[in-house]
């Protein structure tokens, strides 16, 4: 079983390279086609439009949502091909970890102008990673911004203390500089 840092640190550079290629203005279906060719061709497992069944309160809903990639059966990958992100979209993906029992997923949003303002590293629980490239919860000196720098997340008892109860929007991933990246509610891209 790969680490999640392996799986979703692939996704976003593949996810860069196919951006930089063919840029923003494309079906939403067009960049999932591509992207999950571009992760098989790298070795991972990948569905496509797969169902969700869940139940609730007793209630059995066989087809209650869809995902648009479930990479190694780890990683749950939304995306958007729309001008800007919304709030509710990472509502959406945190709900979607939630229902399924996951811990990571990315939405990646194909129609910014550049990658790194379309990319959300959502969690859902996870505990904190031993990756020495993942400094995670880390209060930069002097603010109240949280830095989550390289892959895996944050603990759920975190993210409720920090923003009660909102989901951690966070990226990870390294580009062709290798250069970690975050992607915060709080704070979009400083790098």
């Amino acid at each position: 079983m790969r680490p999640l840092d392996e799986i979703t640190g692939a996704v976003v550079d593949a996810s860069v390279k196919i951006h930089k290629e063919l840029g923003p203005g494309l079906l939403e279906s067009v960049y999932e086609v591509i992207l999950a060719r571009e992760l098989e061709r790298r070795g991972f497992d990948v569905e496509r439009q797969r169902l969700i069944s869940f139940e609730y309160d007793g209630m059995f809903f066989e087809e209650g949502f869809r995902i648009d990639l479930l990479v190694d059966r780890r990683v749950v990958v939304e995306l958007k091909s729309v001008e800007m992100l919304a709030p509710v979209h990472s509502k959406q993906l945190l709900t979607y970890l939630r229902l399924m029992d996951m811990h990571v997923g990315l939405l990646i949003n194909f129609g910014e102008a550049t990658l790194k303002d379309g990319l959300r590293r959502i969690v859902n629980g996870l505990p904190s990673s031993a990756s020495p490239y993942l400094r995670v919860n880390r209060a930069i000196e002097g603010t109240e911004k949280y830095v989550s720098r390289g892959g895996a997340g944050d603990t759920e008892g975190t993210e409720r203390e920090r923003s009660e109860g909102e989901a951690e929007s966070s990226l990870d991933g390294h580009f062709n500089d290798e250069k970690n990246v975050e992607n915060t509610e709080e704070n979009l891209w400083e790098g």
